[in-house]
């Protein structure tokens, strides 16, 4: 009887289990501080509801190194498993995203997809053009074999292929999911994220020493969401946005110089530069880039003032654009600012200093519409004769008036000077 109860407590056991819980984060686009956070909240928020593991869906061309190694730490001490899924069809896990797939305790790639391309990509543009001895520096040289030895140590703390590894950073080699698979640098291919999970379940994994069985049959999804403090920087880090702040606080605060009280354009101006300078301050940007931005412009604001006959004005959209293309690096930040972006705003930019500068040299050079000095060269004309001159109408008012000629009522005259509250007139030849 016993027996009889323990097997059919054992039966009905699994109906009273809960199910495990699985994280879902999504990794897309180049890896940066803003995707180092939304692991290390994700992993957390996933071990503060004890979930049976992360599942992130990857597709970067790579990133920041400092971020990437910041999220390999967080990977390779979680307490729970980090599953890497370069997804979907078409996505990559380039650069920096090769190292996560390595730091991954399981690395799982949809068809279609690839990885690789791991050299340090500071060093690409050097490392490429030898030096007179054919060799490359030292520096360079440090750099790369720090680089293959951490990707090394990756690869044998998970098990994965070595040799290959240390070929996509030295030799900056690729590789497609297929043949990543029969290379052993992945573990598993998977067309979806349910495939996935039925290749997942039951497989063990090990976690600081210990072995842990997957159970994600019948597991919960949770979709681990950024928060909008996330959000808001991956918004501000983008190297089209930071670029549009800093044309926008540019714009801004020139147009609120010029004119005094506007208060808009200020206002604006100073939001846009505080947060173009915080998203400066987080993302890596070429000085020579900014520097080359404001040179440009101001080249475009002399060429107003003087008559350098289009030279300073062309050299003004050259500079800016140079400096719209070197101000951020692709290689670096795995994006960089469109280049149709950078040509629209150059002539945007020449258009808008020009419109701008004539405007205010106009503006400076008009003749006054208002108060006393307006009466200069004013049209009046004689009503009365007085003791001392004539009365004259001018602007609907009667004036006191002196003149050198002899004038008659009805007579039109031209005003030439005030002289306290008289005018001095002359009569208007027709």
């Amino acid at each position: 009887m016993k027996r009889l109860l323990l097997l059919l407590f054992l039966t009905l056991l699994p109906l009273f289990a809960s199910p495990s819980i699985i994280f879902q984060l999504e990794i897309k686009g180049a890896i940066g501080p803003v995707s180092s956070d939304y692991l290390k909240s994700g992993i957390s928020e996933a071990m503060g509801q004890n979930a049976q593991m992360v599942l992130v869906i990857l597709d970067t061309p790579g990133g920041l190194s400092v971020s990437m190694r910041e999220m390999i730490q967080d990977i390779t001490n979680s307490t729970i498993p980090i599953i890497m899924y370069v997804s979907p069809k078409g996505a990559r896990a380039a650069s920096a995203g090769t190292y996560l797939l390595y730091a991954s305790h399981v690395a799982a790639m949809a068809p279609g997809t690839n990885l690789g391309a791991a050299t340090p990509v500071s060093l690409l543009p050097t490392s490429t053009a030898k030096n007179q001895n054919n060799h490359i520096t030292t520096l360079e040289k440090k750099a790369i074999n720090d680089a293959m030895a951490y990707i090394k140590s990756l690869a044998q703390l998970n098990d994965r292929n070595v040799s290959w590894a240390l070929d996509a950073v030295e030799l900056s080699k690729s590789i497609s999911a297929k043949d990543a698979l029969g290379h052993g640098v992945i573990d598993i291919i998977a067309d979806d994220t349910d495939e996935l999970l039925k290749k997942l379940d039951g497989k063990a994994v090990k976690i600081s020493g210990k072995m842990i069985i997957l159970k994600t049959k019948d597991a919960i999804i949770v979709h681990y969401k950024p928060d909008w403090k996330t959000n808001f920087l991956s918004v501000i880090t983008n190297p089209n946005i930071a670029y549009l702040l800093i044309l926008l606080a540019i714009y801004g605060i020139f147009f609120e110089l010029m004119n005094p009280g506007a208060v808009l354009p200020g206002v604006l101006g100073s939001i846009s530069g505080l947060i173009a300078l915080y998203a400066l301050h987080i993302i890596p940007f070429n000085y020579a880039g900014l520097l080359l931005i404001i040179l440009g412009i101001s080249f475009m604001i002399i060429e107003v003032f003087v008559a350098g006959f289009g030279i300073l004005g062309i050299g003004g959209v050259i500079a800016f654009a140079f400096g719209s293309i070197l101000l951020f690096d692709a290689d670096t930040l795995g994006d960089s600012v469109s280049i149709p972006l950078v040509i629209a705003f150059s002539l945007v930019t020449l258009a808008f200093f020009i419109m701008v500068m004539k405007l205010f040299l106009s503006s400076k050079s008009a003749k006054v519409v208002a108060g006393v000095e307006e009466m200069i060269g004013s049209y009046a004309q004689v009503v009365d004769l007085s003791a001392k001159g004539y009365h004259v109408l001018c602007h609907g008012e009667i004036w006191n008036a002196v003149s050198e000629s002899k004038l008659v009522v009805g007579q039109k005259v031209e005003v030439t000077e005030l002289s306290g509250l008289v005018l001095n007139v002359k009569p208007i030849k027709e």
